[in-house]
């Protein structure tokens, strides 16, 4: 009997013991409070401050105006290019107290928010809750100038005047006219106008058809000669041109889904609307045989009058899969059109801009023509090309062109190269070549110039290096005034670090590749942390956080208990054009270099549990998610991909055309999200907004078809309300989903539901 009493008690001990082993961990309220406080909205200037400044000029051009932010609140600062003294802008306990008196309800002086600052010949007006005040120091009035609330109002007018005041265009019926101003009388100057055929037309990105057989909203748009001798415009034809579907099932007041539509081709797709300019002569009211080359709407025809020769233009534009960039010279008199600047690669052409400075003889132009993005001037008669800037290095941007010295302000890195590659400087270049650093210290430095001021305001930071804001000198560079600077004693207290960087060799055995990654706020080097890849590998952009505004970009994710990573691997932009094109044709390996990465920080670092990876991403990120899963799904165990271009033959033309190649061939079919569905072997969570008009769910909803006609497991989540971006309750529910979701799948906790993200 004893011994059956102890068998009994064994089993049981056992089952008990088997059962208290696998039984999950619960997260607490506490731990997801943990992760919320870490958003962007409850710690930018909340508990971490002056991560970035706004700095605004006033309109005579003599100081700046700011907000310091602190623990107590708002001050409101100024800066008078006079004296280069930080001061404060106004008492604003004074003001506060004004406007309590005149709005009838108390103010906090610490708490106000007072935009568009201008000076008054005895104090200053600003707008505060939609109304524009005047004050004096002393009293406040509301101004009699009225406050601008619809900025968009200008976007969409159906009429031009031409400059000299005569002639004024606009459409009828699918046709050009022209009116005289005086007598009223109207030309019509093309008759060949039809539905789908329309003059001074365009598409608007965000055109949306609702409805069976409704018209497309209307756009209007012309250029006039300077000295309005010339209409230039552009037929637009959308008679052989495909839509693109979405179904609104969101509407409360309807029963039935709501069709839209919008024009926009995909890759490869002959039928797609296309533009095709045409020059008109408003004296003899005849259209101009000047012959520029229709093309489709994703990949138009630029067109610009020249300052110094008005019956000139400038036309701009690349071919269909971006490897030629074209400049020309129309010439309205001659009705001739000639080559004057023209480039061509075996890849892809990404980098090119070009302006014109009134006066010069000299377009400066950005290329990447000899391998590195660089500064170069085209004469605009001969065609010359001379370079301005070389070396391997990137110029990031043109922040400033003075055009009285003929000096050009820009922004550029990789020059020094014990420097990371990913942190520019601020640099200035003669017409003659002659090049000075402005901004030397060893960090990454981000602009703001102000029109006819002889200073600018530099935001010096790195990821791990707090924000310092300051005013410098563009003669020499010299700091002279320190404007903010970063606090984060609040959050370093709770135990915070800075994101950690850490470069490696990329997948090409040679390349250094930079990342960085966030640990949790309560880390414990003796734990072993999952790890959640950020992905977004787009060719066009970067991960790679390179200023301490991005610090806590990942901090509540990794609050949860996960090491976080963004890593740019080859094939990403910011550095040669051979390391973007590395993912031409090819971004079905874009994450070779994310799976190296982690390997490498799980060897190097014991916290890191490269056993246990996630992703996460949008857009082409959620293509890169999901793509993670099932290209490498011995690796990766967990994805969340949201809104993500699965497909790049379902995508928009432009961006596969430009980065996976035109025509469209196979190699489109390879790297294909669908066409891998049956490798799936991991968890994977599709994420879309039902009306998504910048990358169609119709991809996701293929996706699916696939895995489910494979039979793998899958979780999916419509929104139906979406687009692109998912806003106010339908953003924190897919938050809430995303992070339960690695918490389950990865931490394998159970989770909770009923949590506030407010």
């Amino acid at each position: 009997m004893k011994f059956v009493k102890f068998s009994l008690f064994f089993v049981v001990g056992l089952l008990f013991s088997s059962f208290s082993s696998v039984a999950q961990e619960q997260m607490t309220l506490a731990d997801y409070e943990q992760a919320n406080a870490y958003t962007y909205a409850n710690l930018w200037n909340k508990k971490v401050f002056n991560l970035s400044t706004s700095v605004a000029e006033f309109e005579d051009h003599s100081g700046i105006w700011f907000v310091n932010y602190t623990e107590a609140g708002k001050e409101y600062k100024t800066l008078s290019f006079k004296n280069l003294e930080v001061q404060p802008l106004f008492d604003q306990s004074k003001l506060a107290k004004a406007l309590s008196e005149i709005l009838n309800e108390d103010k906090d002086a610490a708490q106000l928010s007072v935009s568009k600052i201008e000076k008054t010949n005895d104090g200053l007006s600003f707008e505060f809750e939609n109304t524009r005040f005047t004050w004096d120091g002393t009293s406040l009035e509301e101004s009699k100038e009225k406050t601008f609330k619809n900025s968009r109002d200008w976007r969409n007018q159906m009429e031009s005047t031409s400059p000299d005041k005569k002639w004024i265009a606009f459409t009828r019926d699918h046709n050009l006219f022209i009116r005289d101003a005086q007598t009223e009388e109207e030309i019509q100057l093309t008759t060949d106008g039809q539905k789908g055929y329309d003059y001074a037309s365009s598409i608007g990105w965000f055109d949306i058809i609702e409805g069976e057989g409704t018209e497309r909203p209307k756009h209007f748009g012309v250029q006039w000669s300077p000295d309005s001798k010339y209409l230039v415009t552009q037929v637009v034809d959308t008679r052989n041109a495909e839509k693109m579907y979405l179904l609104d099932y969101s509407i409360d007041s309807l029963y039935k889904p709501k069709l839209l539509s919008y024009y926009r081709g995909s890759p490869g797709d002959t039928t797609m609307v296309t533009y095709k300019p045409v020059f008109f002569d408003v004296e003899s009211q005849k259209q101009l045989a000047i012959d520029l080359p229709k093309k489709v709407h994703v990949n138009g025809i630029w067109l610009k009058f020249q300052d110094k020769e008005p019956h000139k233009m400038i036309a701009s534009y690349r071919s269909r899969g971006y490897k030629e960039q074209f400049l020309k010279v129309v010439d309205l008199d001659e009705e001739t059109v000639q080559p004057l600047y023209e480039e061509s690669t075996q890849t892809s052409i990404d980098n090119f801009n070009y302006r014109e400075i009134e006066g010069w003889d000299d377009l400066v132009v950005i290329s990447e023509r000899e391998g590195w993005k660089q500064l170069y001037l085209v004469n605009k008669d001969s065609g010359k090309i001379t370079p301005l800037t070389n070396g391997e290095f990137v110029v990031n941007d043109i922040v400033h062109i003075d055009e009285k010295d003929k000096v050009i302000y820009y922004t550029a890195s990789g020059v020094d190269a014990a420097m990371n590659p990913y942190h520019q400087k601020l640099y200035r270049v003669s017409l003659k070549g002659k090049i000075s650093e402005l901004t030397p210290e060893n960090a990454n430095h981000e602009i703001t110039f102000f029109e006819d001021a002889d200073y600018f305001v530099d935001a010096i930071s790195k990821v791990d290096q707090p924000t310092k804001t300051v005013l410098r000198s563009k003669k020499n560079g010299k700091i002279t005034a320190t404007l903010t600077t970063a606090n984060t004693a609040q959050i370093e207290a709770e135990g915070w670090q800075m994101p950690e960087v850490f470069t490696l060799t990329g997948k090409d055995d040679k390349t250094p590749i930079y990342g960085a990654f966030w640990k949790p706020v309560n880390f414990d080097s003796s734990t072993k942390y999952p790890v959640i890849d950020a992905t977004y590998t787009g060719p066009h952009t970067q991960r790679f956080p390179k200023s301490f505004s991005q610090a806590l970009s990942n901090q509540a994710m990794a609050n949860l208990g996960f090491i976080v990573v963004a890593i740019d691997g080859l094939g990403t932009a910011g550095r040669s054009k051979a390391f973007r094109d590395v993912s031409y044709m090819n971004m079905g390996d874009n994450l070779r270099d994310h799976v190296n990465a982690i390997k490498y920080l799980g060897e190097k670092y014991a916290y890191v549990d490269a056993e246990r990876v996630g992703i996460f991403g949008h857009s082409a990120g959620g293509f890169d998610a999901a793509h993670a899963v099932l290209a490498f799904p011995d690796f990766y165990k967990v994805a969340v991909a949201s809104s993500g271009d699965h497909d790049f033959r379902m995508e928009k033309a432009w961006w596969p055309e430009m980065y996976m190649g035109y025509p469209v061939d196979e190699r489109y079919e390879e790297v294909s999200n669908i066409t891998m569905a049956p490798n799936l072997k991991g968890k994977l969570l599709l994420v879309h907004g039902g009306i998504d008009d910048n990358v169609n769910p119709s991809a996701t909803f293929k996706l699916a078809e696939a895995l489910i006609k494979a039979d793998k497991q899958f979780d999916m989540l419509i929104i139906p309300s979406q687009r692109h971006g998912y806003t106010g309750k339908y953003s924190t529910y897919f938050q809430k989903k995303r992070w339960n979701y690695f918490i389950e799948n990865l931490l394998d906790k159970q989770t909770l539901w009923g949590f506030n993200l407010d």
